[in-house]
């Protein structure tokens, strides 16, 4: 592992219970020019071809969450541990599969120490989803899932319930204003029906536009699926 250490962090003050994962067009010096001009940070960095580089320790809070929310708490830089990972379309094509590697080899070793909940797995446009459109929709959450590292869902078994803003809440989403449901029904389908959202192949137009105008909450595919996922990440109790 490298490491390329920010200036930008502070003292925690409270445990870590959430992985969070994001992604950037640059590489490791022009990103981490960005972050010290910004004054923000993540815990590590992800190269396209599989280096792990080390920013932030992760007893330090790094600043990578931004203003958002998930699962009714805020605070996020405070409890998580961001990984960035490297993708010239922000996550809009295939990753490569050693990176995808490395990040996995990453990602079981911080779950395990930490005994972080499948459904604290997430990515940036789940708690921010009316400002963030990474890791994207070609981000290989299912694959993920299949190895320990977050969840999927069984088509066959879905919750009762019809409100789609209950549902996205179950789920962990922000459903405050109605712009933020519209805003995480898209990073829902980003993250579990990626065929339904667009490729904006403009990155900038992308970053400064990542909730383009549509018509999701109308699918009864969005919905079916929706009510699956609410239920995988709120199983019955027995």
């Amino acid at each position: 592992m490298h490491q390329y250490l920010l200036p930008d962090y502070e003292k925690r003050t409270r445990s870590i219970d959430l992985l969070m994962f994001h992604c950037n067009a640059f590489s490791l010096e022009t990103f981490a020019s960005i972050l010290m001009e910004t004054k923000t940070s993540c815990h590590y960095y992800i190269s396209t071809r599989g280096d792990i580089t080390l920013m932030v320790p992760e007893d330090l809070k790094a600043y990578h969450a931004g203003r958002g929310e998930w699962r009714g708490e805020a605070d996020l830089n405070n409890r998580s541990i961001g990984i960035e990972l490297e993708h010239p379309l922000l996550g809009q094509s295939t990753y490569p599969s050693v990176q995808i590697g490395a990040l996995m080899e990453l990602s079981r070793d911080i779950i395990s120490r930490y005994n972080i909940a499948p459904y604290n797995i997430i990515g940036h446009s789940d708690s921010a989803p009316e400002r963030k459109p990474d890791p994207g929709s070609h981000f290989p959450w299912q694959l993920l899932a299949e190895q320990g590292i977050g969840l999927w869902y069984n088509r066959r078994s879905r919750s009762k319930e019809t409100s789609i803003p209950k549902l996205l809440e179950a789920i962990g989403y922000p459903t405050s204003s109605p712009e933020l449901i519209s805003a995480s029904a898209y990073a829902f389908c980003r993250r579990f029906l990626p065929t339904l959202t667009q490729i904006d192949k403009d990155i900038q137009h992308l970053v400064n536009n990542p909730v383009p105008p549509h018509h999701i909450l109308d699918s009864e595919l969005f919905l079916r699926t929706l009510q699956a996922v609410a239920l995988s990440f709120n199983p019955p109790q027995a």
